[in-house]
């Protein structure tokens, strides 16, 4: 077993916000969707925040365009640094549009991966058909995580669907469900055409599914720093830019001035 590594100011200064789970760890995750890093862009990746990164998408179809060799050592760079990996669900939904998903699940245990996101953000999918998809995957041995939602804000679903959709992956065996928001997090999903979260949304939907179980994608610091505010700094938090892994943990742990504000009001007020 690797030994672990001091932190720089470990012993001298405290993080501000305590109880921030460390790896292993099923609630606070962080998934970092990745478009088009190279492998020493990985390779800092690991070296810099792989205590901070759960799982990395390969994100939306771009898998389909490295080359045999160069794909096979991203996902074992990150495999190797205990990061989950998987295509990105749109991966899937091309391989569930020409009816080869068998193949598609196949070839992705042989390359490496060892998730799989389960998504209909383009194609159209019912209840049988997501049911059917998610038992044959969690089948082959992958850890399944599903999101919900479409990437067309004129398809955008209501909050009691998204609900619905959330709890029926649940039950079909998915480990978490993924709240779709897209990179522009701008009129999709709990998002406005403005870029601002719903709350009423995320009221709903946390009062009927337990937080542990959702993650919310917030490709921005505002989503980021709102969902943490909300919910804790242990939310899960997902499509994060690989360039901003260190920002959003120093906001988990209240290493910048919008969540170290929170620790210095309650000891001011004296709930430190």
């Amino acid at each position: 077993m690797e030994q672990r590594k001091m932190k720089a100011w470990e012993g001298i200064l405290d993080y501000p916000l305590p109880g921030r789970t460390e790896k292993p760890r099923e609630v606070g995750t962080t998934f970092v969707s990745v478009k088009g890093l190279g492998i020493s862009g990985l390779k800092d990746l690991v070296i810099d925040a792989a205590d901070y990164v759960d799982r990395v998408k390969l994100a939306f179809g771009t898998t389909l365009l490295y080359d045999d060799e160069v794909l096979r050592k991203k996902i074992t760079l990150l495999r190797e640094a205990n990061i989950d990996v998987n295509p990105g669900g749109t991966c899937g939904e091309i391989a569930f549009h020409q009816g080869k998903y068998d193949r598609f699940l196949s070839h992705a245990r042989e390359l490496g991966f060892n998730t799989i996101e389960v998504s209909d953000g383009t194609v159209t999918m019912d209840d049988v058909q997501r049911e059917r998809i998610v038992k044959q995957t969690l089948y082959a041995g992958f850890k399944v995580v599903s999101e919900v939602g479409k990437k067309d804000a004129s398809l955008n679903l209501s909050v009691p669907e998204m609900i619905r959709q959330i709890e029926r992956d649940l039950r079909l065996g998915v480990s978490k469900v993924t709240v779709e928001s897209r990179g522009s997090a701008k009129g999709i999903g709990i998002y406005d055409e403005k870029g601002q979260v719903k709350g009423d949304d995320v009221t709903e939907i946390t009062a009927a599914v337990d937080s542990r179980y959702l993650i919310w994608e917030a490709p921005n610091t505002e989503g980021q720093d709102y969902f943490i505010k909300r919910l804790g700094n242990n939310v899960n938090l997902g499509n994060i830019r690989p360039d901003d892994i260190i920002s959003l943990e120093g906001l988990r742990r209240g290493l910048r001035g919008d969540t170290f504000r929170l620790a210095v009001d309650q000891k001011a007020y004296g709930r430190g």
